[in-house]
């Protein structure tokens, strides 16, 4: 039996039929989520896709975390449902509480497209259980406040607990200690600000995706 996995569209989202196309190309099925649900209609698994969520005119992902359907994110991930933020989303599942820290302005306040390579830091997540530590995967990015933050309480923390699980091999945005993507502390929910949705076939440049949102869809199984 395949994974349901629901993606979420804010106004302004881009990202979420790339994410959809993903999930089906690697055998799972997937639907959108509108962000006035006050439900996630039963799914088994979430995904907080890239775009600009109402504009972005605040701060990325400021006004989303107010939309309904993030109450139910929310209960979804208390109960240990797997949820990943990309990009965009990330940054509202920072906003929402559901991840720590906050996303800034990038380094040198360009945005930035390009393809960065990935350190998988951890296997203890939902994103990265079929992957090994160590691994290099050639992701992309495409964002303009990217830059990761926390405090050094914080930062502690997420490296005491193992909970940095990707960092970037040439940082191309001025995250702190080259985070790319944290989880939670039940490490069910993942945000991380490059795209493994648009790295799933070497004609796109790269399939390194592929594991990291197989990881998810067995997750998601077992959820």
């Amino acid at each position: 039996m395949s994974s349901r996995v629901g993606v979420i569209l804010f106004p302004g989202s881009n990202c979420e039929q790339d994410a959809i196309e993903a999930v089906r190309m690697l055998g799972g099925e997937a639907e959108l989520l509108w962000h006035g649900d006050e439900t996630v209609a039963g799914v088994d698994a979430v995904i907080v896709p890239g775009g600009f969520a109402h504009g972005d005119y605040l701060r990325p992902g400021a006004i989303a975390r107010f939309s309904p359907v993030m109450a139910a994110v929310q209960r979804f991930a208390d109960e240990g449902g797997p949820v990943v933020g990309i990009c965009n989303g990330f940054q509202v599942l920072t906003e929402a509480g559901l991840l720590p820290g906050a996303l800034q302005k990038n380094r040198g306040l360009k945005f930035l497209c390009a393809t960065t390579t990935l350190r998988v830091e951890t296997t203890s997540s939902v994103l990265t259980s079929g992957l090994a530590v160590g691994d290099h995967l050639r992701i992309p990015i495409n964002h303009f406040e990217g830059n990761y933050t926390c405090d050094p309480e914080t930062l502690s923390v997420l490296k005491a607990d193992d909970r940095v699980v990707f960092r970037y091999v040439d940082n191309p945005n001025g995250s702190i200690d080259d985070i790319a993507g944290i989880c939670s502390s039940g490490r069910n929910v993942v945000g991380l600000m490059p795209h493994p949705e648009r790295a799933i076939s070497p004609l796109l440049g790269s399939d390194d995706g592929v594991g990291v949102l197989q990881s998810l869809l067995r997750a998601a199984t077992a959820a």
